[in-house]
């Protein structure tokens, strides 16, 4: 980050000379006093320096608008919106996010220190503060193929870097659990740095979880209920609202979040999609639901601004102070917190939801391809051993999946997809070495009648992963996402009907994101023809390869039931 220019903007809060910015008659958001006050700020060099009148080069008249800090996503995956650090920056930037601590677990997943050193560099000089976290599970399991491995002696060569503020969620509970040395080491390492420690534990409670924290777990993002998040915020846990695409949990977990227990959490969205961020917003959609729903507008904007600050120890953002950056969002109406401008440094950055550009930074090459596959071994032929066979089920918002059985329907000694049965083939094909691993099996709940879907975004090791009727149309889509360099894509009939390409690393997108959203559409739309009834096909397909959600998931090794965290036979004795 900048280094703050400190002769500067002493010299301006004393009144030595004129202000860059005045903006009067606001209605300053105090997230230290939860009060509201009627003041003027003052703003130079990027900073606020002080508060009343000040002479100014400059002057806005707010006629008694609110003014609250920008706001901070405590945790999010930028790939999951499918266009980089540039085209994130200025989706998110009009709805008044002007900090957020991404993961970069997909990118890294797939390219390693590699996919985090583009996502550090490609986030420099964006009208947004990056800060990251240090992926700590890379690979998620051994019961896939992933394009990395990132032990601890990885992860120590971050953890000075200044924009690395935490280890990011430590999936692996039972590692941690188990004392695995490698997991301690990690966790060690960061300890060293004096930075926090974000926890992943669905579920966990009782002795296992006293263990965890015991190591020096700080937040969890995965309570699903009010029960759950109450023992982890009394057990010491800040807490960590989610609400992204695939897991909603603001409206369960909000009837917790109280006067006395707000100020130990804080909003994340984890993973939101592109039409999910054009449509509803970032943190700005959360406060506004929290304060719809009764929760006090000061409280909820704690959590979106100083809360996510103190806990990563970001000193420069999260209040409207002097010495913190002037990133200030101005609302009409604090009890419908609807963001009208941002201020980014001091300079009006966005305005009635539109970014005001200032110039671009420098272009960051885009990885080298990531599409190693071995084309000519692909057979999607699955020879039937026995008539019954196990099947995932898929369900409509739910990245969990259920475990079914099923008689298979054989022609000429294989077993084939069997469309009026909504019974279709899944396969995740192994992109990362050229090893020819292939997972095959079957599906049900997408609703195909004829062709196929298919996609190099597969969490979490980012497999392409591919669903359909006819061999023939399997093999093509999966060609399709190969000749994008990565992407999404709609075959029908050995042609393509629908694309997008995901050129970074087979995960997001060079364009902008309201490029990426009409693309989206465009393969919803042709995934319907097919006869798709999932509301977000493509949505849903992405976790068919995540085994660490249960029920039964596919990855590139075979069939893996997630109860017993082992690979099962497709065809069942």
């Amino acid at each position: 980050m900048p280094i703050k220019p400190l002769r500067k903007i002493i010299e301006a809060a004393r009144g030595d000379r004129p202000v860059d910015l005045l903006i009067r008659n606001a209605r300053l958001v105090n997230v230290f006093s939860a009060s509201v006050v009627d003041t003027d700020i003052a703003v130079d060099s990027g900073y606020v320096v002080g508060f009343g009148a000040y002479a100014a080069r400059a002057e806005v008249d707010l006629h008694g608008s609110y003014v609250a800090p920008g706001f901070i996503d405590a945790h999010v995956h930028i790939e999951s919106a499918m266009v980089g650090p540039a085209g994130f920056a200025r989706g998110v930037l009009p709805h008044g996010t002007t900090t957020v601590v991404a993961d970069p677990h997909e990118i890294a997943n797939v390219l390693g220190t590699a996919g985090i050193d583009y996502m550090l560099a490609a986030s420099v000089d964006q009208p947004l503060n990056f800060y990251f976290s240090l992926s700590s599970c890379v690979p998620a399991t051994d019961l896939e193929t992933s394009g990395a491995r990132l032990n601890a002696a990885a992860i120590e060569a971050y953890v000075h870097d200044p924009r690395i503020v935490a280890l990011a969620e430590m999936m692996n509970f039972p590692g941690v659990l188990a004392g695995d040395d490698d997991v301690l080491a990690k966790i060690a390492a960061m300890q060293r740095a004096g930075k926090p420690i974000d926890g992943h534990a669905p579920g966990l409670a009782g002795r296992s979880l006293f263990a965890y924290l015991a190591a020096g777990i700080g937040s969890d993002h995965e309570c699903t209920t009010i029960a759950e998040a109450r023992e982890k915020l009394a057990a010491g846990m800040h807490i960590m609202v989610r609400e992204g695409t695939g897991a909603r949990n603001l409206d369960e977990l909000l009837p917790l979040v109280t006067l006395y227990t707000a100020r130990r959490m804080m909003w994340c969205t984890d993973d939101r999609h592109p039409h999910d961020l054009m449509a509803e917003g970032h943190i700005d959609s959360m406060v506004r639901r929290a304060v719809r729903g009764g929760l006090d507008p000061i409280a909820a904007i704690q959590m979106a601004t100083l809360n996510p600050a103190e806990y990563f120890r970001l000193t420069d953002v999260g209040a409207v102070a002097a010495g913190r950056r002037a990133d200030l969002v101005v609302i009409d109406d604090l009890c419908d917190p609807v963001v009208r401008q941002v201020y980014f440094g001091g300079r009006l950055a966005a305005d009635a939801g539109q970014v005001i550009e200032y110039g671009r930074p420098a272009e960051v090459p885009v990885p080298p391809g990531t599409m190693h596959l071995a084309l000519d071994r692909l057979d999607f032929g699955i020879p039937a051993q026995s008539g019954r066979m196990r099947v995932i089920e898929a369900f409509a918002h739910q990245i969990v999946t259920g475990s079914a059985t099923a008689e298979a329907l054989i022609v000429n000694g294989q077993a084939v997809a069997d469309p009026a049965h909504d019974l279709l083939k899944i396969a995740v094909v192994e992109r990362h070495r050229g090893t020819g691993a292939l997972g095959l099996g079957f599906i049900r709940g997408f609703g195909l009648k004829h062709g196929a879907l298919a996609s190099s975004v597969a969490h979490d090791s980012h497999n392409i992963v591919v669903v359909g009727v006819d061999d023939s149309d399997l093999r093509t889509a999966v060609e399709e996402v190969a000749a994008m360099g990565g992407g999404l894509a709609v075959v029908a009939q050995g042609q393509a009907l629908a694309r997008l390409p995901l050129p970074i690393a087979g995960l997001m997108s060079d364009r902008p994101i309201s490029e990426v959203c009409r693309q989206m559409d465009g393969l919803q739309t042709a995934a319907r023809t097919l006869g798709a009834t999932l509301p977000d096909p493509f949505m849903t397909l992405s976790f068919m390869a995540l085994p660490v959600i249960p029920a039964l998931k596919m990855t590139d090794q075979g069939l893996v039931d997630v109860a017993s965290f082992k690979h099962v036979p497709l065809f069942m004795a």
